[in-house]
């Protein structure tokens, strides 16, 4: 009688040539099924992304009137916005805004968040509360806000009442707009980055916080040595998309000043609005949305390099 081999192959034994050659029609099926779910999403990528912004590079290299002759110029659009000081101005005013609301909104989401630990009661109810802001229509936010800071209105009233004084015109006041401005986007947008911190801090062990606790570290402690690097990962997401929200800021200068006064709070994408549908010159509306693309692809590529030295994927 023969004897029959019964040797088991090792663990980990690569797959034979036909065991590759028998998976192959499986995964093309599965390709083929993969492509037919993923072709409304890319088709509608293409449509809607990335034609326009492929239109938008070409349209910025011409003298392009809605109404008149178009000719080709160029770089002389960028050319022009190099020089223009209305433009240098607006890039000025959205960095002021991004430099004041981007560690103003993830200090606040993350304090909240700290605070309303998984130790606190009724925690759901503030989550709802902080996060009505972010749902409400943005218009609907700041005109309430454009009541709150007129001559005679809330806050005026207030400190008149309470203090005796008048509060300063924020909305038409070149020192006040900014920040006013400001004020009013943390308000409305803390509360997305908040649930995002409070839903990183709740993933951290809570029996490494008490060992910590019994080893005798304090509040601050357990955050930065426990808490801290645990959370980066969020920390890196929340402030990258926050920056890129912030560089896009339109609708809050738009009703509260109208850019104004002046200029003072006129911002990149006001710009590139008032080019094309007020002045009707697209070419230099699309040279200068694409300077604001460039200049977030530059600050999400410095925040992607630069994130290896201090978010930690490996807890």
């Amino acid at each position: 009688m023969a004897a029959v081999n019964t040797t088991v192959a090792p663990t980990g034994t690569p797959p034979s040539r036909g065991d590759r050659a028998g998976r192959r029609p499986a995964l093309r099926r599965d390709g083929r099924y993969a492509s037919v779910f993923l072709t409304p999403s890319l088709g509608g990528l293409a449509l809607f992304t990335l034609f326009p912004t492929a239109m938008a590079l070409g349209i910025s290299l011409f003298d392009w009137p809605v109404f008149g002759e178009r000719t080709f110029q160029g770089f002389g659009n960028y050319s022009h916005l190099l020089h223009d000081p209305v433009f240098r101005r607006v890039v000025l005013n959205t960095v002021l805004f991004v430099v004041l609301y981007v560690p103003l909104n993830v200090v606040v989401s993350l304090g909240l968040a700290v605070w309303l630990g998984p130790q606190i009661r009724g925690r759901q109810v503030f989550r709802v509360l902080f996060f009505i802001p972010v749902m409400t229509p943005m218009v609907a936010n700041v005109m309430v806000w454009r009541l709150l800071f007129q001559p005679g209105g809330l806050i005026d009233g207030g400190l008149q009442s309470w203090f005796g004084i008048d509060a300063p015109n924020f909305l038409g006041s070149s020192n006040w707009a900014m920040p006013a401005i400001v004020a009013m986007s943390i308000w409305q947008g803390f509360g997305y980055n908040f649930l995002v911190f409070s839903a990183a801090i709740d993933q951290v062990p809570q029996s490494q916080l008490e060992s910590a606790q019994i080893d005798g570290a304090g509040p601050l402690q357990r955050f930065r040595y426990i808490t801290w690097p645990m959370i980066t990962p969020s920390m890196f997401f929340a402030t990258t998309m926050t920056l890129i929200t912030s560089f896009q800021v339109f609708a809050q200068p738009f009703i509260l000043t109208q850019g104004g006064p002046g200029v003072a709070t006129q911002t990149i994408v006001m710009y590139v609005y008032n080019q094309g549908w007020q002045f009707l010159q697209m070419g230099l509306a699309s040279a200068a949305g694409w300077v604001l693309f460039v200049i977030i692809m530059g600050i999400t590529a410095i925040q992607f390099v630069g994130q290896k030295r201090w978010v930690n994927y490996d807890v």
